[in-house]
């Protein structure tokens, strides 16, 4: 029995997106790791947890993108088999994958942990809002 295609909806855009930006950084932490390796660096240097290091704040930020892309996959299963869509829906998943993106980013700049702790309320309040959207 034939699949009928499904309309990208917001909740699946922003799945790929969510996908598509893993796969970036997953790339960039590949390229800094085999040039910091060019430059005679360590394999044990991959491990060492230091805040200042580039290496580190990727292979933190690839860490933490794979955390964070099943709940963000059980929401929008949640969202797509119960039918749930709208312009609430649409906008929370507008704000989620921009503060997830912003999140990276604050962390691949190593600024200030604060912003990104900001930026994880801000998500962690999106998955909520549209858990509960999906479940009522």
């Amino acid at each position: 029995m034939p699949i009928e295609p499904t309309n990208m909806t917001f909740p699946l855009w922003g799945l790929a997106i969510f996908i598509l930006w893993t796969i970036a950084v997953v790339i960039f932490l590949l390229a800094v790791r085999i040039r910091h390796l060019s430059a005679g660096g360590s394999v044990k240097d991959f491990s060492t947890q230091n805040d200042d290091s580039l290496l580190w704040r990727l292979f933190r930020v690839q860490s933490n993108l794979i955390e964070n892309l099943p709940l963000y996959l059980g929401v929008v299963f949640l969202l797509t088999v119960r039918g749930v869509s709208g312009t609430a829906v649409d906008l929370l998943i507008v704000v989620y994958i921009l503060f997830r993106l912003v999140h990276s980013a604050i962390h691949i700049a190593g600024l200030d942990p604060k912003f990104r702790l900001f930026s994880l309320v801000i998500q962690l309040s999106c998955l909520v809002a549209l858990t509960i959207m999906a479940v009522l």
